[in-house]
């Protein structure tokens, strides 16, 4: 895969996310019970709350700066607590910020990609039915499809799952 490509696949990837969204609607978004106690908002606001970290990492690579800092509290170690921390950070947003934010991070995560060398690494590993991909950059790994991946990995199945209880 080269970088227009992967440009090509994170599009259609948003696409579909989009796509996805629309069928839900946002009158349901705010219902609890998809994930838990979370709703669709509160996944979206997961979801899109680890991508800039993942940014964040990339642009000071192409800079061939160190790693920043994680923008959660140093004594936050795992993902679990992490997860716990961007509810609680995102549970008294509004739905359309919480959009807002994802569609914005996924833009700047497009002008990230496109920063990209164009001859950057690209990587495509194969797991089962899917595909994920890495880049390679200062032999450090990034993987800008990261929310996507997240998402089909571990919330499409509970989020299509309620959708079908709501009809």
């Amino acid at each position: 895969m080269n970088k227009a490509e992967l440009l090509d696949w994170l599009q259609a990837q948003q696409q579909q996310w989009q796509a996805f969204l629309d069928q839900i609607g946002r009158e349901r978004m705010e219902q609890p019970g998809v994930a838990g106690d979370w709703s669709i908002k509160d996944i979206v606001a997961h979801l899109s709350d680890w991508q800039p970290w993942m940014l964040s990492r990339l642009q000071a690579a192409q800079r061939g700066e160190p790693a920043p800092t994680p923008p959660w509290p140093a004594q936050l170690q795992t993902d679990d607590e992490i997860n716990a921390w961007i509810y609680e950070t995102n549970r008294e947003r509004s739905l359309g910020e919480v959009l807002d934010r994802s569609q914005q991070g996924f833009q700047q995560l497009v002008a990230a990609v496109e920063g990209l060398p164009d001859d950057v690494r690209i990587e495509t590993i194969r797991s089962g039915d899917r595909e994920y991909h890495v880049v390679w950059l200062n032999d450090q790994r990034f993987a800008p499809g990261e929310f996507f991946d997240h998402f089909h990995d571990d919330h499409e199945p509970e989020m299509r799952a309620w959708l079908g209880r709501q009809a």
